[in-house]
């Protein structure tokens, strides 16, 4: 048997890996739909596929559906800090899928897996941030006439590359699964709420009921997160440089202001924007005493964490997950999970019901740019609408739910323009 390549922490914790990948998928039935289909017609016989992914029990489901469908799987980590070792470990050691992924290496470490994983010269990518993309058409040019397309599941990684295609350098089309209804709507919206106030409390253990809470962004993922502190009793600020998001806030029920001020109110901060450095010193200099700090966009630039350190005369770390930054001033400011993904760094991401559409997205992706990519332009794409509904109705067959359907008259009437009142 071939030796499979991999760089992970501990082969001896696969046991532990499978069992976890199996509870996993026990709620991911439209991806297990998907699995059983993808092993009886093979749509990716061959095809070599790269993930950048975080390397979770979830992730875990949608490697091995993809290499049940014929593909040939490599897997590095899209976050050091949200890789779970056991799951490498079964990934490797139970399915046959290389994986280079160790949780908390560093940035060096990080970038040679993501080398490793193209060294595997794959036609299709699969990104959480763009890194595989980036890393293609910077330091692995000679790969790119064989790739085929990709796919990207996070909104700083879709910034990034619809960045690419007007300024005409993205060489292959990319599919963006974090743009699909059955994603954005609810993996953004209920995962991202749920998971980020999961970590929150688990390196905390602070009671949010009471609390002046502040979300830095309201996209799908800041209106979750938002939706869910108030659920727990939190007293939601929303700051947005969007007006219309801001305008959505406020009539949501959020207080809306600045971030300048509400900086010198906030209890909890949790940026979720995708850009960088929404939280900087200006902001730092006027939170108060014990100010808990958190990020839940995909990188770790959105709190600025070199003007932190500047301002700090001491910094210790006093829990798991959680730095204290000793200010010159005798303020203490709290960092949570180094900047980076709270909900995975802290705590275990989405459950796996939302993440189930997500991937179900990733795979059906994945097969319809093996079919299409060659007639794409070289541009960002939506996931085709008949993808996204087909993953809707699954999933309400997978929880048992029937919908109605139009009659032939109603579907004549959405039709015309004769038929009056």
């Amino acid at each position: 048997m071939t030796e499979i390549k991999h760089d992970i922490a501990d082969p001896a914790l696969a046991e532990k890996g499978s069992k976890r990948i199996a509870w996993a998928e026990r709620s991911m039935g439209v991806l297990r739909t998907i699995r059983q289909r993808f092993h009886k017609e093979q749509p990716l016989q061959g095809v070599r596929i790269a993930g950048c992914l975080h390397v979770t029990t979830e992730t875990a489901n949608l490697a091995i559906t993809l290499k049940s469908g014929g593909a040939k799987v490599v897997l590095c980590a899209s976050n050091p800090l949200s890789t779970q070792d056991d799951v490498a470990a079964s990934l490797v050691h139970d399915s046959g899928i290389s994986v280079f992924a160790i949780h908390g290496i560093d940035t060096d470490g990080y970038y040679r897996h993501i080398q490793s994983a193209l060294e595997s010269n794959p036609q299709i990518t699969m990104d959480d941030g763009a890194d595989l993309v980036s890393s293609l058409h910077s330091k692995n040019r000679e790969l790119l006439e064989g790739m085929v397309g990709g796919t990207e599941e996070t909104t700083t990684g879709v910034i990034r590359l619809k960045q690419m295609a007007r300024e005409k350098v993205l060489k292959f089309p990319v599919i963006s699964v974090n743009d699909a209804l059955t994603k954005h709507l609810f993996d953004n919206r209920y995962g991202t709420g749920q998971s980020t106030l999961d970590g929150i409390i688990r390196a905390t253990n602070k009671l949010l009921a009471g609390s002046i809470f502040v979300v830095t962004g309201y996209g799908w993922c800041g209106r979750g997160i938002a939706d869910r502190a108030r659920g727990m009793g939190a007293h939601v600020i929303v700051t947005e440089v969007d007006a219309v998001k801001a305008l959505e806030a406020h009539m949501d029920g959020f207080r809306v202001m600045s971030l300048a001020e509400a900086a010198g109110i906030g209890d909890f901060f949790v940026t979720v924007t995708g850009n960088k450095h929404v939280l900087r010193e200006v902001h730092f200099q006027k939170m108060k005493d014990g100010a808990i700090i958190a990020n839940s966009g995909h990188f770790n630039v959105e709190i600025d964490i070199p003007a932190l350190e500047s301002l700090a005369k001491e910094k210790r770390t006093i829990r798991d997950h959680m730095e204290e930054y000793h200010l010159r001033d005798d303020r203490r400011l709290l960092l949570l999970g180094e900047g980076r993904l709270i909900n995975l760094t802290a705590a275990e991401g989405h459950p796996a019901s939302v993440m189930d559409m997500s991937f179900a997205n990733q795979a059906l992706s994945a097969e319809y740019l093996w079919k299409h990519a060659r007639t794409m332009e070289n541009d960002v794409h939506p996931v085709p609408v008949e993808l996204d509904r087909k993953i809707a109705l699954l999933k309400l067959k997978s929880l048992g739910i029937e919908i109605d359907t139009m009659t032939d008259a109603q579907e004549k009437y959405l039709k015309t323009w004769s038929e009056g009142t």
